[in-house]
């Protein structure tokens, strides 16, 4: 699979999305890196820094898809105090390729995702539509020879209600429901390249 196509959004609603997402934020020291900011973060790897194998793809009909496509970790922390759910979203390409994973209806009082959190129906995670139209999580897959790839993990703080989203959206159904409710969003990358 090439990391620049999605079959559900194109890179002019992704950065519809981001726009509106940023345009929302308030405009406060914690959306601006100063004391008690919004920080997301992976004890897989450090930000910019690289991945394992195993949170790439995999499927045995395209030899780019070696990984065992198991979601990394995630932690959160310094949530504004209005926060009433989350909502995370991992894509490739510098986070305008492929949507890897969409979920959401994260309850406020939750901080991190397990490793392994992408594979399926859990509770308290509502899965969006991923490229392939699924709920779950499907990792990179990088060709050979192209060098690291960049994939980019974000989470947004709403003060929607954790039960306020149905499953299934997609990432445009998704930009119009969190609209001006965004409070702060944080994001970290990892790569990986063969």
């Amino acid at each position: 699979m090439r990391e620049a196509k999605s079959a559900n959004f194109s890179i002019a609603s992704l950065l519809y999305f981001l726009t509106a997402v940023i345009a929302s934020l308030p405009i406060t020291g914690a959306a601006f890196g100063q004391e008690n900011n919004f920080v997301l973060s992976s004890s897989a790897f450090a930000d910019n820094g690289t991945m394992s194998q195993k949170y790439m793809g995999k499927n045995p009909a395209n030899p780019n898809c070696i990984g065992e496509n198991i979601y990394p970790p995630l932690q959160w922390h310094n949530a504004p105090a209005a926060t009433r759910s989350y909502h995370v979203r991992s894509g490739g390409r510098n986070g305008l390729g492929l949507l890897h994973w969409i979920v959401y209806g994260i309850d406020a009082s939750t901080t991190s995702l397990p490793e392994g959190a992408g594979d399926g129906e859990r509770p308290g995670l509502v899965g969006g539509s991923n490229f392939l139209g699924k709920g779950s999580y499907y990792g990179g897959c990088p060709p050979k020879g192209t060098g690291p790839h960049h994939y980019v993990f974000t989470i947004i703080a709403t003060d929607l209600d954790s039960t306020a989203l149905k499953p299934g959206l997609t990432m445009q159904q998704m930009v119009d429901a969190i609209g001006s409710h965004a409070l702060v969003a944080a994001g970290i990358v990892g790569r990986y390249g063969r």
